[in-house]
């Protein structure tokens, strides 16, 4: 699929990456109008989660308006020429690969590596990284980033686990530059009960939380 790119202004705006992982085909169909809706910008489609190539096409082919559609959990260059096949504008990865940040580099798509020390972080931003995903920081929490962005204040990071909607204002007050978002945002209970409207409501209130952040 020709691939078109990746909308800063449009992450600028909502600096949420949600992740959607192992949600049914049938389920993401009906989460991405309303995830749109909703006014978040930028969604994340974990290359683990069934027929996730699909799921990237169908995202890019239906409502690419208004929307940045990529690849997480993207390991392997193989991972890497799946999901940009499938159309990803973005990738984001659990781990630091080198050959990986360097294919998206030379293909000028923006990649959010994996990293946790302050080593990892460094080396991802040299080796050409957009942001740095700080994976995981569900134990590490706010206190964390801060302590990161202190030596290393010209990284761009985005705190990846444990970001909810209690705690998403200490995460930007610390200096994070986006959110990864995962469980929290695409509850598990709503998608289940296939309660969209609850879901696009909850959608809101991270939307809203953001913006009065």
């Amino acid at each position: 699929m020709n691939s078109a790119p990746f909308s800063w202004e449009l992450f600028t705006q909502m600096p949420i990456v949600g992740i959607i992982r192992n949600v049914v085909v049938a389920d993401i169909q009906q989460i991405l109008p309303i995830y749109r809706e909703a006014g978040l910008t930028t969604i994340e489609i974990t290359m683990n989660t069934p027929g996730a190539e699909q799921v990237i096409q169908y995202a890019r082919e239906h409502y690419s308006e208004g929307l940045n559609i990529g690849a997480g959990t993207v390991c392997t260059t193989d991972d890497l020429t799946k999901a940009l096949d499938a159309g990803a504008q973005f990738i984001v990865t659990p781990i630091l690969d080198k050959k990986v940040i360097k294919t998206c580099v030379k293909a000028n798509v923006p990649i959010f590596p994996g990293a946790l020390t302050p080593s990892e972080v460094y080396k991802a931003w040299k080796l050409g990284a957009s942001m740095v995903k700080v994976f995981p920081t569900t134990a590490l929490g706010p206190g964390y980033i801060k302590d990161l962005k202190a030596p290393l204040n010209q990284i761009k990071l985005v705190p990846t686990g444990g970001v909810d909607l209690k705690n998403m204002d200490d995460f930007l007050k610390a200096g994070a530059d986006g959110l990864g978002i995962g469980s929290h945002l695409f509850d598990k209970t709503l998608i289940a009960k296939k309660d969209w409207a609850g879901l696009k409501t909850h959608f809101q209130e991270f939307a809203q939380q953001l913006r009065s952040s």
